[in-house]
Parts: structure tokens; sequence; C-alpha cells
């Protein structure tokens, strides 16, 4: 699930930002997944991270396109974009995993089609 757009409401002269319910539902996912995982205190240097999303092939096409996609050969080209994906894992990270997403000096994005639907996240500690 990628990061969705944020929303405004206004509530008198103020305007208050916030997160789409299903972008909400996805970063509350991925805290508790990163808990279940996480047994470390969260890092505090700079960090090197790489998302892998692999989504779900469709079901529509040739037996030899989906043969391609699981491949590998061919690869998600349409919309929702990289970053988007990549604010979506990261964001619900901080805390957890890193003290602050501002500790990422170097990223990797890259999408993938597979039978099963997943985000894989791999951290590197990067020495100073």
């Amino acid at each position: 699930m990628p990061q969705g757009r944020p929303r405004f409401k206004r509530i008198g002269k103020f305007v208050q930002t916030y997160d789409p319910p299903k972008s909400k539902a996805y970063k509350a996912l991925v805290k508790r997944q990163a808990l279940e995982q996480w047994h470390r205190e969260p890092l505090q240097g700079a960090l090197a991270c790489k998302v892998k999303v692999y989504r779900s092939i469709q079901k529509s096409g040739s037996k030899r396109e989906k043969v391609l996609k699981e491949a590998g050969k061919i690869r998600p080209t349409k919309k929702p974009d990289v970053d988007n994906y990549f604010k979506g894992v990261t964001d619900p990270l901080t805390g957890i995993v890193w003290e602050d997403d501002a500790l990422i000096v170097e990223s990797t994005i890259s999408k993938y089609y597979s039978d099963n639907p997943r985000v894989e996240v791999e951290i590197e500690e990067l020495e100073q």
C-alpha cells in the first residue's frame, strides 16, 4: 500500500492535515509487523535502506506474460510510484527500527510482480 496524498480539513481558522484511512491502516500494519520482528533498540547512525515491493500479478494476460512477470522479466511500470511505497513503509518504522527516518542516507526501491504480494525491507548500518 503506497503512501496516499495527505488530506486536509478546516477546523475554524485552522487547517488540519491527516493520512487517508487506507494509508493510516497500512502504516498501523507495518508498525505491528515491525514490533513483532524487531527486537533491538532503534538504530542511531547513518543507514542504507533497501525496499522491495512485490505486487500481485493481474488475472488478465497470457500464461507466458505471467511467467515473465513471476521471473522478474516484466516489472510493474504503472502507478503507484516507488517513492510513495517507500514513505508508506519507512514512516511507521520510526521509533522502532530507527530513531528517525532522516538517518536513511542511501536507499534502493524496487517493484516486482509475485504470486505472494509483500514488502521486504533490508537495513544496513553504514560506518561513519
